[in-house]
């Protein structure tokens, strides 16, 4: 495994009517939504390690918290950037920073956790719930 701290990813995208709060749930405006910002940081974070972790290995989000500061419309580009600020002494959990900006300028920001965990261990463990 080669992950480092410093390593940073960048997403761009158009918001679509599936990521407004008045489409998710989370709201009745037709704005960008917060789940759908959580979800994009998530993605970016992960694509950012997904390709350096060892055979067999993903990461799953553990923990975040975010700041969604301004509203966004449908039609508008956001870029997601994220950074990894932290590896745990184990090697297992890695800490991300992420920006969010719109075409207008910053709409949020969030710190984000990953687990490394093996593949097939933690979908054996999650087939036993059922």
């Amino acid at each position: 495994m080669n992950i480092k701290i410093g390593i940073k990813n960048e997403r761009t995208f158009s918001v679509t009517s599936e990521m407004l709060a008045s489409h998710v749930g989370s709201g009745s405006i037709d704005v960008f939504s917060t789940p759908t910002m959580i979800a994009e940081i998530e993605r970016t974070a992960a694509q950012s390690v997904a390709s350096l972790l060892d055979e067999g290995k993903t990461t799953v989000g553990t923990y975040i918290s975010v700041n969604h500061t301004d509203a966004t419309p449908e039609g508008m580009s956001i870029t997601v950037r994220t950074e990894l600020k932290a590896i745990s002494d184990n090697g297992r959990f890695l800490t991300f920073e992420a920006e969010v900006f719109d075409q207008c300028g910053a709409i949020g920001n969030s710190t984000h956790t990953r687990a490394i965990v093996d593949s097939e261990r933690f979908m054996t463990k999650v087939k036993r719930k059922r």
